[in-house]
């Protein structure tokens, strides 16, 4: 378990530290001292509980954890407050925090918070941990292809059709920091976070870092109209939240998803960022996680579905033929075969459950028909499934 303490006194830090550090020896603890150094952690590390302070250099607690739910909605948060002011309370729980601790905040109370928080977190079933992972590589690979398609780099042999027929008509909106200011965690983290709501508000899309000054959000959404309002949002917002001078344009409508790469090219305007933005996504792309083990997470997930090659090729934007011969690259297998042994071992667990029906299993691991499953588990495993349960093998 890893807890991240963001607390700008630094005595306060260095108690909640010894006091969970002697008490729960083996977590990894996280100190912060503002919320701008919050940001750059949860971005690097793994997080699973944030006690943070309400009054921070940068942005409240309060709100650093409301904009923090989107990209973060695992993370379990307590906040710690030298006010007892009802209207803190109510938003903290108004916005999920599990607990709201006053200073000077007592060992116990303290221990008792973080005991019951890790208590939740272990009953957290691992299916629904590998969901969530799973959730998190599709929309990093779906970012990764667009961004590099988005950049005019070459996409190889990633399939882009998905895109091209999720977005018919869409705007292109472009946040430009100065690229002389000196960019921090939090100006990043909070731009990204603020168009994707109002994107996601006002319509669908989703926003892509292409390098260190710039976020490029895509959005389909009902008319010219409300493109011009988000664009108004926006600024205002970013006005509210981020202090270093930026620039915010907007395309027309667009039809034809090939006229991305020149659109971008142009809302960007300089040729040497775009070759820096290139640089940066090809160090991205070569430190990110291979496409087929995307694929796999995908298909242990979903095995006892109608899963075709076809499908999960599509799901990680790969041309079936390349995906199928990446596929046996990466697991010595064909792909259907790597389907069957699946299906097969969960078989197997199944059976030695005595009350379960053969025509039970079957459905359960995908087939509808109980003949075609007796017949695979033969040629698979030597063997009937009823003969498999009555020799007790395990």
């Amino acid at each position: 378990m890893n807890i991240l303490i963001a607390d700008d006194e630094n005595m306060i830090r260095q108690g909640i530290r010894r006091t969970i550090g002697q008490a729960l020896p083996t977590c990894g603890i996280h100190l912060a001292a503002s919320t701008e150094e919050a940001a750059g952690i949860l971005a690097e590390h793994p997080v699973d509980i944030v006690l943070t302070d309400i009054l921070m250099p940068g942005m409240d607690g309060l709100e650093f954890m409301r904009i923090s739910k989107r990209k973060h909605p695992h993370l379990q948060w307590v906040v710690i407050s030298a006010h007892s002011d009802f209207h803190y309370a109510q938003r903290a729980v108004k916005l999920g925090a599990k607990d709201y601790l006053l200073k000077p905040i007592g060992k116990r109370k303290l221990l008792e918070c973080i005991e019951i928080l890790a208590a939740e977190a272990l009953v957290a079933s691992q299916q629904a941990n590998e969901g969530r992972l799973l959730k998190s590589n599709m929309v990093y690979l779906r970012e990764a292809v667009f961004q590099r398609y988005a950049l005019g780099l070459d996409t190889g042999k990633l399939d882009i059709q998905p895109f091209v027929e999720n977005y018919p008509e869409f705007h292109l909106f472009m946040v430009r920091m100065e690229p002389d200011h000196k960019q921090t965690h939090l100006e990043h983290f909070m731009i990204e976070n603020v168009l994707s709501e109002l994107i996601e508000a006002g319509g669908s899309g989703f926003v892509v870092s292409l390098d260190r000054h710039s976020l490029l959000g895509i959005a389909r959404v009902r008319d010219e109209a409300e493109a011009a309002r988000l664009e108004t949002l926006l600024e205002s917002h970013l006005k509210r939240y981020v202090k270093v001078p930026l620039q915010i344009t907007r395309s027309g409508v667009h039809h034809n998803f090939a006229s991305i790469p020149e659109e971008v090219a142009r809302l960007r305007r300089t040729p040497e960022e775009i070759a820096a933005a290139a640089a940066d996504t090809g160090e991205c792309l070569r430190k990110g996680m291979h496409t087929v083990d995307v694929a796999l997470q995908y298909i242990r997930a979903h095995f006892t579905e109608e899963l075709s090659l076809e499908k999960v090729a599509s799901i990680v934007f790969l041309n079936p033929v390349y995906f199928s011969q990446l596929f046996k690259q990466k697991t010595g297998q064909g792909y259907k075969d790597y389907v069957i042994c699946l299906r097969m071992e969960e078989a197997k667990r199944l059976l030695s459950d005595p009350h379960l029906r053969l025509a039970d299993i079957s459905e359960r691991i995908g087939y509808q028909d109980m003949r075609h499953f007796t017949q695979v588990f033969r040629r698979k495993c030597g063997m009937t499934p009823t003969e498999y349960r009555h020799q007790g093998v395990k």
